[in-house]
């Protein structure tokens, strides 16, 4: 199952969700890549212990055409979780696939190469909903939306959930949100609280039951290159991301289940 974590809105907690709950997978023993799309490559340095050991990314393999994606394909720090690449290139990308005829569908096609020998893809996605994100929509079976419980927690989603029907309805009409996920909650305060109610009433039965709590152990984590299940293993935020993570692949098999 191919996953886009994706939320045009900055500062969500998008990559360390990303992070931890591939690394989650991992632990779990499902085989997993995460790819990431962000020119930031903040995925990429948080895990990969030396990113700039080789010189192409997933830029050269999207628009160049030169490389495969399994040259771009590294171990990272965290057991059992792959990792593609991404460099500051990325940046060069929508530019390039500009009027081209398959744009939207350069990373769909590229992960045709390798989707089979893993149970999951997760993609992390660059904070816009320009044509780097279109293409992980294109990509995806599933999205995930992480949103912060703050006072504008809901600032963008019309323009997101607008876009993955126009995706739905133009390229990719099986797309569906697995579920949204509350990030970044201080129960100490009523502003997050109310943010959580306004998020439930918006999305309903999609919000995941697991909440996301803020932490300075999952702020750390990535300057050692390591997920919070290795970094703090008995801290809030492991048991969280690990119970996301089962949800995530309850409702990954009920769908599956469902359709079979």
């Amino acid at each position: 199952m191919i996953i886009a974590v994706t939320n045009q809105k900055g500062g969500v907690g998008k990559t360390t969700t990303t992070l931890n709950i591939s690394a989650a997978l991992a632990f779990m023993g499902k085989s997993t890549l995460l790819v990431d799309t962000d020119p930031q490559g903040h995925s990429t340095v948080s895990c990969v212990m030396d990113p700039f050991s080789i010189k192409k990314s997933l830029y050269d393999v999207l628009v160049k055409g030169e490389e495969r994606i399994e040259n771009v394909i590294l171990k990272s720090t965290i057991p059992g979780l792959d990792v593609a690449i991404s460099k500051i290139s990325m940046a060069k990308l929508e530019p390039s696939l500009l009027g081209e005829i398959d744009g939207h569908y350069r990373l769909k096609d590229t992960l045709e190469d390798v989707k089979k020998k893993y149970n999951f893809i997760l993609i992390d996605t660059p904070p816009t909903l320009g044509l780097i994100t279109l293409n992980s929509l294109v990509a995806a079976d599933k999205i995930l939306i992480p949103i912060q419980s703050s006072y504008l927690s809901l600032e963008g989603t019309d323009d997101l959930l607008e876009t993955i029907e126009k995706v739905k309805k133009v390229t990719n009409i099986g797309l569906e949100i697995i579920g949204v996920v509350i990030t970044m909650h201080d129960k100490r305060t009523n502003i997050s609280k109310d943010a959580v109610d306004r998020i439930k009433k918006a999305f309903g039965r999609k919000v995941f039951r697991t909440v996301i709590s803020k932490s300075v152990k999952l702020e750390e984590s990535p300057a050692y290159k390591e997920s919070i299940f290795t970094f703090a293993p008995y801290s809030v935020g492991a048991k969280q991301y690990k119970n996301l993570a089962e949800e995530i692949v309850k409702r990954a098999k009920v769908k599956k289940n469902r359709t079979s």
